[in-house]
């Protein structure tokens, strides 16, 4: 078997205006939520959407086109890799 990936892709809308902040070493990072929905119907036919939300973060370059281009409600598509952050603090709540 190949090597297996860490590769995602996500069609969704843009849940708030980026967050857009530039490091001392001089990279840019871009922080914002993005809401993907899924539709099916139940048994007796019903209609359902459930949505999931995801924390999307992108550097450098990718950054610069998301400050200039990004907007809350925007349809977007991206792919990247997962990635996953907990905290170590025992007072923290995982969600």
């Amino acid at each position: 078997m190949g090597t297996l990936r860490n590769h995602v892709q996500l069609i969704g809308n843009v849940g708030q205006e980026p967050t857009i902040t530039n490091l001392e070493s001089g990279r840019k990072v871009a922080r914002f939520s993005l809401a993907t929905n899924e539709f099916y119907k139940k048994d007796k036919g019903e209609k359902v959407q459930t949505t999931e939300w995801h924390t999307v973060v992108a550097w450098g370059k990718t950054a610069d086109l998301i400050e200039n281009y990004v907007t809350k409600g925007k349809e977007l598509a991206l792919s990247g890799k997962l990635k996953y952050e907990f905290s170590s603090r025992p007072d923290a709540i995982l969600r």
